[in-house]
């Protein structure tokens, strides 16, 4: 009853908040205008989604803390500071590139601060070993090395900033339809608080983190699903990978849970990457080349293209719960296997449906809206 007592705390005020939140985003005129050749929405909407779901987040959050009181020496209140201190960064950050645009080469700065900040608490820094997947002796990250003589560095320091990095850029260059960065972040947080429970985890704490994170997205999400009247922005989709990949590593390092869950995001994420750079583009630079923007090419409504998605993510997400680390490799390596289907069939039926464009990717950048080609 505790669980689905904050649960509902963060949804109730999600939902009471978000409306508040859109009616101050048109005020101030944050908004995201369809002027690009990749936006798919046919008026303004307003930005800011992220500040709702942060705020009720950040509430459930205190008032868990106050009345609950967790057992601070499993995790220590550095670890809340960490969680509440770098996610404010990122929505600051993220609220100000929603309202002025601003340029790539700085945004990830707020990113690689709020993962620093992650590091500084020490969530997941004092891990000095991850499971072997194919059993046996677990597999030591306990390594430290100097730099220049000066500065020491811990393996699992780096460890944990990259993770923390690549799992807020992914939810990122999720958010390009209605609902889609939201819901499979909700599935993620649903799926944490799930193995949370396992016998082999019986970690309440993170339980109670990951119950209240999906309460929050999923007031928000009442107002998000398509036709969706305010978006997360910059602050929510950056927040929502933040919180993932915090709750994944205080969880015990179980990067392959969310590996499970976020797969195929994060499979496109870098193919497109790789595909942004071998062109010559900026890999920060948004364009039509995700698979989400793919299923919307080939005949798919955004509804229908986000709750194929999310079902996948559920789907992996459901598996990761029950399996073991070796069931949880061999799923990985048949979520790979999904990704690559799923890009050669999407590949194959747009060039079937549009012959007549050779490459989407060659229109599909930040173009003036008038400047993108009929298909």
């Amino acid at each position: 009853m505790i669980y689905l007592l904050f649960f509902l705390l963060a949804f109730a005020i999600a939902l009471g908040v978000t409306p508040i939140v859109r009616a101050a985003a048109v005020k101030w005129n944050v908004l995201d205008l369809p002027n690009q050749a990749r936006k798919i929405h046919g008026k303004p909407i307003p930005f800011l989604g992220g500040v709702a779901v942060f705020f009720s987040f950040l509430t459930a959050l205190l008032v868990y803390i106050f009345l609950a009181r967790p057992d601070f020496n499993i995790v220590p209140v550095k670890f809340f500071c960490g969680i509440i201190f770098g996610g404010l960064v990122l929505i600051i950050g993220g609220a100000l590139d929603d309202k002025f645009n601003l340029p790539p080469k700085i945004l990830w700065l707020f990113p690689a601060i709020a993962s620093a900040i992650v590091v500084w608490s020490g969530i997941g820094v004092g891990i000095k070993e991850i499971t072997n997947p194919f059993g046996g002796p677990q597999i030591s990250i306990d390594y430290s090395f100097s730099l220049l003589s000066v500065i020491n560095f811990k393996l699992s320091v780096i460890l944990v900033w990259l993770w923390m990095m690549g799992m807020i850029f992914t939810t990122k260059f999720l958010d390009g339809l209605d609902g889609l960065c939201g819901g499979i972040a909700f599935v993620g947080g649903l799926t944490i608080f799930a193995i949370s429970l396992g016998p082999n985890v019986n970690q309440p704490i993170t339980a109670n983190l990951a119950i209240i994170f999906s309460g929050a997205l999923l007031g928000y999400l009442i107002y998000a699903f398509n036709p969706a009247t305010i978006f997360l922005g910059e602050s929510g989709s950056t927040f929502a990978g933040f919180t993932l990949g915090v709750l994944s590593v205080i969880l015990g390092a179980k990067i392959a849970t969310a590996l499970l869950v976020m797969g195929i995001p994060i499979l496109d994420v870098v193919w497109v990457i790789f595909r942004r750079l071998w062109y010559g583009k900026s890999p920060f630079k948004g364009d039509r080349q995700h698979l989400h923007f793919r299923l919307l090419d080939i005949g798919f409504t955004q509804k229908q293209a986000v709750l194929f998605l999310c079902s996948i993510s559920a789907i992996f997400g459901t598996v990761a719960v029950f399996l073991q680390s070796m069931g949880k490799l061999i799923a990985l390596l048949l979520l790979g296997l999904v990704m690559l289907v799923l890009a050669i069939t999407t590949v194959i039926l747009y060039k079937r449906k549009h012959p007549h464009i050779p490459d989407l990717f060659d229109y599909a950048e930040n173009k003036p809206i008038d400047e993108k080609p009929e298909l």
